[in-house]
């Protein structure tokens, strides 16, 4: 949200983005209070859509014909007295209008210059393709590659309304522009940076790619299992939705309530949450009287437990599995799901009612918490919509008014924007990397918290990750998951609770920079690190906070906990996604929201960490899972009267948005149609000989032309009529044709997409991840990662760095205060 001082007050942007990705950078820039100029074209954005006009909130529109040699010279004269430029045009077309990062820096060499393409402009075989939003989902595998439940249903490909590439691509974008402008403060020098969609994509997918050697058997859920059962024995995968319900854990799945209304939980991977959940539902001695396996330590091999499976630890055995969930299913019929969705709240246990978009965006906590606001549109009237995706705390909690956008001429623009004095470098040299030197504090756990550091480590900051010494999640959620989050961090474990630990955790905060942490306040508060209590220790500190669903102000909800899936069925995905109400899916990536909870909570942090430096003024840094869950849903998530019907594409038999944006059905595949508009799903279709008077359905006749062609060819002949069209990757294709090992570095830095094997040596094994190659930068230094290193393995170096003796690093270990290791394994098995 904007503060009473805005972080980015005084900065200037020009912003020749459309669609989604490139105004959304734009808007949360202007958020955070810099002055961003909108520039459309004559007659308003080529995007006519409600979304378009909500994105450019507190901005000033200028419309400039780009085409026009004055308009040109106008748009020019705006980017040589600014700050920042974003643009997300087909690669070339800057260029040709002679606004290329080359042709400005000599007049403004402290311009950060963004460009926000489809695919790589390096890339040889796709930065040719008109970068539709489904057309990058497609090549990336985001439809084909839909999670475990369409698997087993047999449903490839799959659609999916929402905007992810988008999303990424400008949470990316914007934290690009935030540390590249922090950056600037220490060289004077400004930056061009390429963040192409389709790789930005792919990195909040990254723990899709994600491939373990030998992955044991203890961390594959009852779906995977029952596919490669299937697939061992040729059975076909075609189960239908309530098939599938009995392959599902207890603590991660729907149930039903008394109102009808289905509530999600997710309390599996938890030390407490499953114990709690079955308190708050008054099954918790039934359940422990029956015998239900509990195991204190879950990283000793399960050859060990008493039972092949314990409470909390994901996934219960089949056989506990369907005595818990028969249980908790009856105590859910006992009342509504808004009644039990606050009472597990209160109980600290992750669960939300499913709503659909327009029911969350009436919800009481939603608007309370600013998470939505109500802005005046001099075309809509009142409208309810998203509220900023990224804020700073106001002290006293105050939620801003969202303004309309403000036309204004580019002439009054460029009379108001005097030129700017030369940058002059202050402690930094041009080329290094944009966070060396800045130190990380990371306590957070899961995947969102951890993301925020991981995401950030490409710029070479220093980090330490500070985690118990008993482990809070199973090994699913900290190792499995912290091979991808953990990279470019030190591990430490210290139990902070008890008078030593408190004292490693104190030292860390005096040491730190940054502190990154995912909690609600309540948890916060609980662990001494409110605003007074970490002032009291470290006043130049900047604590970034992420939570699931908190707010520029406080609601009801501001202080119960949450996961990725409980913002779905909250705000609306997996009603959209399943097709109904009866029949809710998890939008089936893992991270679809909480990878970008970490990105916009690191943007939050960008602006922080600039404010500290030109304002002298620390903030504390925010973001949550509920306004990543906003984003991807940006052009749905508004309400206005007289609005038209939430009818976007939904459900399993989904193929697309229209009959010129969908998939079609080759001889031997499918491919994706993407037409810009109806004019050229004309031209597409009397090209191919659709005739009105004769073809009574164009849809149908397209239908059979393209079923006679292969795809391969039905693409190459749309492709040449500048039309977009791809057939649908995978992602397993894509990692491997382009996975390189650490140790043979291949030349495939110009493609858009790159993965990396990591051998692991404390394993004995080897994982395949994406590698962070989103952020492409000319003068800034991006570092390659190095494999997660086991949990604990720098506890002593850091003690020592800290101030610690051996002889007390010694004792502390010895009480396990502090310890250098979880289990014997890096991966128990």
């Amino acid at each position: 949200m904007q503060t009473k001082q805005e972080p980015l007050s005084g900065y200037r942007v020009v912003d020749f983005g459309h669609y989604v990705a490139g105004p959304a950078a734009g808007m949360m820039l202007a958020d955070f209070g810099a002055d961003v100029i909108s520039v459309v074209p004559p007659g308003g954005p080529r995007w006519q859509h409600p979304t378009s006009k909500i994105l450019s909130r507190n901005k000033t529109c200028v419309e400039i014909d780009l085409k026009d040699r004055v308009g040109l010279k106008s748009a020019r004269n705006l980017v040589e007295k600014a700050d920042v430029l974003i643009e997300n045009f087909r690669p070339g077309v800057m260029d040709r209008l002679g606004l290329s990062y080359d042709s400005l820096k000599s007049v403004n060499p402290g311009l950060i210059y963004l460009s926000l393409p489809g695919f790589a402009s390096t890339d040889p075989e796709r930065a040719h393709l008109r970068a539709f939003e489904a057309i990058i989902s497609a090549a990336s595998g985001q439809f084909t590659d839909m999670g475990l439940n369409r698997v087993l249903m047999g449903i490839n490909p799959s659609f999916s309304p929402l905007t992810l590439a988008s999303a990424y691509g400008a949470a990316l974008g914007t934290n690009a522009i935030l540390y590249a402008l922090y950056n600037r403060g220490r060289t004077g020098v400004g930056d061009r940076i390429e963040v192409p969609l389709a790789s930005a994509l792919m990195e909040g997918l990254a723990y899709n790619s994600q491939r373990v050697e030998r992955y044991p058997e203890r961390y594959k859920s009852p779906r995977e299992k029952e596919i490669e059962r299937r697939q061992a024995n040729g059975i076909a995968l075609k189960m239908d939705y309530h098939e599938l319900q009995e392959f599902l854990d207890p603590f991660y799945r729907s149930y039903k309530c008394s109102d009808g209304r289905l509530i999600y939980v997710v309390c599996a991977s938890h030390k407490a949450h499953a114990k709690r959940a079955l308190e708050v539902l008054g099954l918790w001695d039934e359940v422990k009287a029956l015998g239900i396996p509990e195991q204190d330590d879950w990283y000793r091999p399960m050859s060990e437990w008493p039972e092949n499976c314990a409470l909390g630890h994901y996934p219960l055995s089949a056989k506990w599995a369907a005595i818990v969930s028969e249980r908790m299913a009856s105590a859910f019929a006992t009342d509504t799901a808004f009644a039990w969705e606050q009472r597990l709240g209160e109980g600290r246990v992750p669960a939300r009612a499913h709503r659909t978009t327009q029911e969350w965006l009436h919800t009481p906590h939603a608007i309370e918490a600013g998470l939505i606001v109500e802005q005046d549109d001099p075309d809509l009237g009142k409208l309810s919509t998203f509220g900023p995706f990224a804020w700073l705390r106001d002290p006293d909690g105050i939620v801003p008014l969202q303004q309309a956008r403000k036309p204004a001429a580019a002439a009054d623009i460029a009379r108001t924007w005097a030129i700017r004095p030369a940058l002059v470098a202050r402690d930094g040299e041009a080329g290094g990397s944009w966070l060396g030197g800045l130190k990380i504090l990371d306590m957070t756990n899961v995947i969102a918290g951890p993301t925020i550091s991981s995401f950030l480590a490409r710029f070479g900051p220093d980090i330490i990750k500070l985690d118990p010494v008993n482990p809070t999640f199973d090994p699913w959620n900290t190792i499995v998951f912290g091979m991808q989050a953990g990279r470019g961090k030190r591990s430490v474990l210290a139990d902070i609770t008890t008078k030593d630990g408190r004292k490693v955790l104190e030292h860390l905060i005096r040491w730190a920079d940054l502190i990154t942490f995912n909690a609600t306040d309540r948890q916060v508060v609980d662990l001494g690190l409110d605003e007074a209590a970490l002032k009291a220790i470290n006043p130049d500190a900047i604590l970034c906070q992420v939570d699931a669903f908190g707010g520029p102000g406080r609601g009801p909800m501001s202080d119960h906990p949450g996961y990725d899936d409980t913002v779905q069925a909250m705000t609306g995905v997996m009603i959209r996604f399943g097709g109904g109400r009866e029949t809710p899916e998890e939008h089936a990536h893992f991270g679809t929201i909480d990878v970008l909870g970490g990105y916009l909570a690191a943007c939050a942090a960008g602006a922080a960490l600039i404010m500290k430096r030109d304002q002298h003024t620390v903030m504390r840094a925010r973001s949550s899972l509920t306004a990543a869950g906003q984003l991807i849903q940006a052009p749905f998530m508004y309400d206005h009267a007289g609005r038209s019907p939430f009818n976007e594409p939904s459900g399993r038999q989904a193929t697309g948005e229209w009959a010129g944006y969908r998939f079609y059905r080759a001889s031997d595949t499918w491919f994706f149609l993407a037409c810009a508009n109806e004019m050229e799903f004309d031209v597409l279709s009397q090209n191919l000989g659709f005739d009105r008077a004769r073809d009574a359905d164009r849809v149908e006749f397209l239908e059979a032309e393209f079923y006679r062609r292969p795809a391969s060819e039905c693409v190459a002949m749309l492709t040449k009529l500048d039309i977009g069209a791809v057939v649908p990757s995978s992602i397993a294709e894509l990692r491997e044709k382009y996975l390189h090992r650490t140790e043979v570095e291949d030349d495939k830095t110009d493609t858009t997409y790159q993965f990396v094997r990591h051998d692991i040596a404390a394993a004995n094994r080897w994982v395949d991840l994406f590698e962070p190659c989103a952020i492409r930068t000319s003068n800034g230094h991006i570092s390659k990662y190095p494999p997660a290193e086991k949990y604990g393995a720098s506890t002593r170096q850091i003690l020592q760095e800290l101030g610690f003796d051996e002889q007390k690093i010694d004792a502390i270990i010895d009480e396990r205060t502090a310890a250098v290791q979880w289990s014997e394994f890096y991966l128990p098995e």
